[in-house]
């Protein structure tokens, strides 16, 4: 079981991955016309195609030793534009919410929920990728990009900040669709999001971007 600290450790990649996710969702393979350009350009028009995003998740975290620190499991959905719905269960239950103007996110073990503007303060951070924007990637990372086979193709984008949270992450698309995302954070730590169940462009209700708290929570905002 993990302790404390690295319980905290593995839900600040779990932020910083759905922050990924909210702009890496994509439904429509790299067209020929893009083949020819940059990478940060085709990730762009992948990006840019998708209207909503719906899939089952496994979580796993591996240690800088290749040890397995922790697994769990959820589901998430997205759907443009800025918004958000991510669920994992236990044993690092956390909810994450955004409508479009906040991110609210929940720790039930904690009865705790923090609640961020989406505003100039937090796009200073990696969670800037909340807003959905991808015409501006190159401006922000460094993007390579290769094919594996005929039907597989991978981007690693990696922060020209060297602040970020994660040192790199790296998407993989099968037939235009998102399978796996894997993160390398500052500690050589690798989290790997493997996506199932995934479904594309479906109805999403907007009540599920709304947050739905238990009464009695603390509410913690952005100055507070």
């Amino acid at each position: 079981m993990a302790n404390k600290n690295t319980t905290g450790v593995l839900k600040q990649l779990a932020t910083a991955l759905f922050a990924m996710i909210l702009t890496s969702a994509a439904t429509a393979a790299v067209s020929e016309a893009t083949l020819g350009k940059d990478a940060a350009t085709q990730l762009a028009a992948l990006l840019r195609s998708y209207q909503t995003y719906q899939a089952d998740f496994i979580q796993i975290v591996v240690g800088n030793g290749g040890e397995r620190i922790q697994e769990s499991r959820g589901s998430m959905k997205a759907k443009r534009p800025g918004l958000f719905y991510w669920e994992s269960k236990a044993p690092m239950a956390q909810h994450i919410v955004s409508n479009g103007d906040e991110v609210s996110v929940y720790d039930p073990d904690l009865e705790q929920v923090t609640v961020h503007k989406l505003n100039s303060d937090v796009q200073a951070t990696p969670a800037l990728l909340l807003s959905g924007e991808v015409d501006n990637l190159a401006q922000t990372y460094d993007v390579s990009t290769r094919r594996v086979g005929d039907n597989i193709r991978e981007f690693t984008l990696t922060p020209k900040n060297p602040d970020s949270l994660f040192v790199s992450l790296r998407m993989s698309f099968f037939d235009g669709q998102l399978q796996e995302m894997r993160m390398e954070d500052s500690l050589a730590q690798i989290s790997i999001l493997s996506f199932d169940d995934i479904v594309l462009n479906g109805d999403i209700p907007a009540s599920v971007f709304k947050p739905d708290y238990p009464a009695g929570v603390d509410i913690i905002r952005d100055g507070s």
